[in-house]
């Protein structure tokens, strides 16, 4: 069965740092791109970064670019977002999501969730000022 399993949300206030884990299994890390999307209420789901190892490339968005970073611990089947100097505007629910032989270089057409395999849960992020 194949599943991704988020972990690592909660309250920090702004400037703080949380770090985000995506736990898959029943697939190989080697063989898909791992995505993170957040959506916030009322607004429209955002891609967020994504790392392919396969291709080893990674994809940040304008919004996160210098402030997320994005790794994979392939021993661990798991994906992280480390995410520093948090804003409110931050403040979404995070998703992570596979798609099978994508190359994050192309993700910026992917940026809307379609074409993902597999999706999480989600894990609530909340950014107080």
């Amino acid at each position: 069965e194949v599943k991704l399993v988020e972990s690592g949300g909660g309250l920090v206030q702004a400037g703080g740092s949380l770090r985000l884990s995506c736990a898959a299994s029943g697939f190989r890390l080697d063989d898909y791109a791992i995505a993170w999307f957040r959506q916030a209420p009322g607004k429209e789901r955002e891609g967020v970064s994504c790392i392919s190892h396969s291709i080893t490339s990674t994809y940040y968005a304008d919004s996160v670019k210098g402030r997320f970073t994005i790794s994979s611990d392939n021993a661990k089947n798991t994906v992280y977002l480390q995410m520093r100097r948090l804003k409110p505007e931050d403040t979404a629910v995070y998703y992570c999501a596979a798609a099978e032989g994508l190359s994050c270089d192309f993700f910026s057409e992917y940026a809307d969730g379609h074409g993902m395999d597999y999706w999480g849960q989600g894990t609530q992020v909340t950014v107080s000022s």
